[in-house]
């Protein structure tokens, strides 16, 4: 079952969901919009080289001005919202914006699925912390385009789990910044 404006506001107001900066007026009927991040990063590679799965490939750093920065086909840019919007209690969904997409904007490729207690560590002790980590985002673009920092760029909705619940524990618990891929962890050392 999708959340309600309404009932994403309540969850909100009872701590079932953290969206943090919230914007009230940023509520749709069943999601809240997120904004573009000004931080972007983008693999480096050299002429003839290729990303590979089992390294921690070379990157660099972006960042979009306030006057917009091109994004070009063909370019993977790794971006992130400027809200943290996560849940112990539902499963938060990021898809993006379909005037975003009407621009020929990818805003994820695979990753638009959040876990429950995504940004959430349990001590041993009991306590919770919240990390507040933001929604990466898998840019790709079909022709250049102008973007800007602080544009509603996706949406988050909140589904009802069924079942018991068991919080995330992965790689991604405290992202602040674009994360590349971590997927050299899963091949052990």
């Amino acid at each position: 079952m999708f959340l309600t404006r309404n009932a994403i506001k309540k969850a909100v107001e009872d701590g079932d969901i953290i969206i943090q900066p919230f914007e009230p007026k940023h509520l749709s009927p069943n999601s809240i919009d997120v904004t573009l991040n000004e931080n972007l990063m983008v693999y480096e590679l050299q002429e003839g080289e290729c990303l590979d799965m089992k390294k921690d490939n070379p990157t660099k750093h972006l960042i979009i001005p306030e006057e917009g920065l091109v994004l070009q086909p063909n370019i993977l840019y790794i971006g992130m919202t400027n809200e943290s919007a996560i849940s112990h209690s539902y499963i938060p969904m990021f898809e993006g914006r379909s005037s975003i997409g009407r621009l020929g904007i990818n805003t994820h490729i695979t990753a638009g699925f959040g876990d429950l207690g995504w940004g959430f560590e349990k001590l041993e002790n009991g306590e919770v912390i919240c990390h507040y980590p933001t929604w990466t985002l898998e840019i790709a673009v079909v022709h250049p385009i102008r973007v800007y920092p602080g544009v509603r760029i996706g949406q988050v909705y909140f589904v009802e789990p069924k079942g018991d619940i068991e919080w995330y524990t992965g790689k991604y618990s405290k992202q602040r910044m674009p994360q590349p891929s971590r997927s050299f962890k899963d091949f052990g050392s």
